[in-house]
């Protein structure tokens, strides 16, 4: 089994980025309720490693959270179905070992104190999930006066009232009473712009150091992205899944090492993580995309290296992931690739890519039998378009592609 090195705050720093993407406009939130978080934790003298499991769990609150209507409905203070998002990401955190421990926390991150204080779970879970509630609360007010002209100083004292009204009702009131404490300050609300969260965070990060892991625990991690950007839509769920584990199949086919078999499937599973900035109507149009429409698509595969390629060890990786799109004859995209600058793995996850997508229901067309979407491949092949050998390789084993596309094999 391969190992990797990899800077574990670094990974869940992209993690954060790729969930900015579903905000759109709303940028940078999960770092900024992550920084208000530590400062309040900080103030009541946590121990470091309880801080540093608050800010984790912080930065990831919203993973829970895959399409843009969802994110909308959030941003208001409060939203009747806020905890169904709280509920399908503790189920993420549970499936991946590392992070497990932060599950409860996601779990009860809207849950009222009135409520939260009666419950049969640790204290320091208590207090760290309502603490994310009480800061993420007061990061949705915030977007109130930072559009336009605004200035964020305008509404500091409006927010820290909201927040205070609130105590011992939505919020404990001593972390109430020490938010009101570090918040009293201009350089703290100066300090949730853009620029000035990049840097705290990028702090948080150094500070941990890499070390090794093995394949089964860095996917466990990687299938946080794919699932979050799956559950998009409906036509969309297990594709991550599909293309990353036919794209091993082939790779092994092609007698390609352990290691880039490794590297392929989680190149595969990660793929598609720039469609999290892709709005839901246009993920979900049963008709022909605009042009306007059609190059915001476009960009996902652009916006999936920009996330990837900050993690390190995650070269290959963000590489092939990006290269999905490219095409042999260099008609693709981003950057119009050719197959002399396109590695086997890329063509590899390109061709999965087609073929998996053509073997589930779409918006515009239903699932297609395998002999069917074998038709196009070659097709697109003699065009140009995809790599001949790979798809030569998936005719000799069609049944077995079909199902591992469709991940109906172990």
């Amino acid at each position: 089994m391969s190992k990797f090195n990899i800077n574990l705050h670094e990974a869940i720093y992209s993690l954060s980025d790729a969930l900015d993407l579903v905000g759109v406009d709303h940028i940078h939130h999960g770092k900024r309720v992550a920084f208000m978080a530590a400062e309040c934790a900080k103030a009541l003298n946590w121990p470091d490693q309880q801080i540093d499991d608050l800010f984790q769990a912080a930065i990831l609150h919203d993973c829970g959270v895959s399409t843009t209507s969802v994110h909308a409905k959030l941003v208001q203070f409060e939203w009747e179905r806020e905890k169904e998002h709280c509920k399908l990401g503790a189920n993420i955190l549970q499936a991946t070992p590392v992070l497990s421990h932060l599950s409860d926390i996601i779990l009860y991150h809207h849950t009222h104190w009135s409520d939260l204080k009666t419950f049969d779970i640790p204290e320091d879970i208590k207090l760290k999930a309502n603490c994310i509630y009480m800061v993420d609360r007061v990061d949705v007010s915030v977007l109130g006066f930072v559009s336009g002209e605004s200035n964020i100083l305008l509404g500091k004292e409006e927010i820290r009232e909201k927040i205070a009204d609130k105590k011992n009702d939505w919020f404990n009131p001593e972390l109430v009473d020490i938010f009101m404490q570090v918040s009293n300050s201009d350089a703290f609300w100066l300090s949730l712009e853009g620029e000035h969260i990049s840097g705290y965070v990028s702090t948080w990060v150094a500070h941990d150091l890499t070390q090794e892991i093995d394949f089964n625990d860095l996917k466990s991690i990687v299938q946080i992205f794919s699932y979050i950007v799956d559950a998009k839509s409906i036509y969309t769920s297990e594709h991550s899944e599909g293309v990353a584990c036919l794209s091993r199949y082939l790779a092994e086919r092609f007698n390609l090492p352990e290691e880039n078999c490794d590297l392929i499937e989680l190149a595969g599973l990660l793929h598609d993580i720039g469609k999290l900035r892709v709005p839901d109507e246009i993920i979900e149009k049963p008709s022909k995309l605009t042009d306007i429409e059609y190059q915001t698509m476009k960009r996902h595969s652009f916006d999936t290296y920009n996330i990837l390629k900050q993690v390190k060890g995650f070269e290959q990786i963000s590489q092939w992931a990006a290269d999905h799109h490219e095409r042999v004859d260099a008609t693709g995209y981003p950057n119009h690739k050719g197959k002399k600058d396109l590695s086997i793995e890329a063509r590899i996850i390109a061709v999965a890519d087609v073929f998996q997508a053509l073997a589930q229901s779409r918006p515009y067309r239903k699932d297609l039998p395998p002999a069917e979407i074998l038709s196009i491949l070659k097709e697109q092949a003699h065009t140009g378009h995809l790599d001949k050998g790979i798809v030569k390789m998936v005719e000799t084993y069609l049944v077995e592609c079909w199902e591992k596309a469709m991940l109906q094999t172990n």
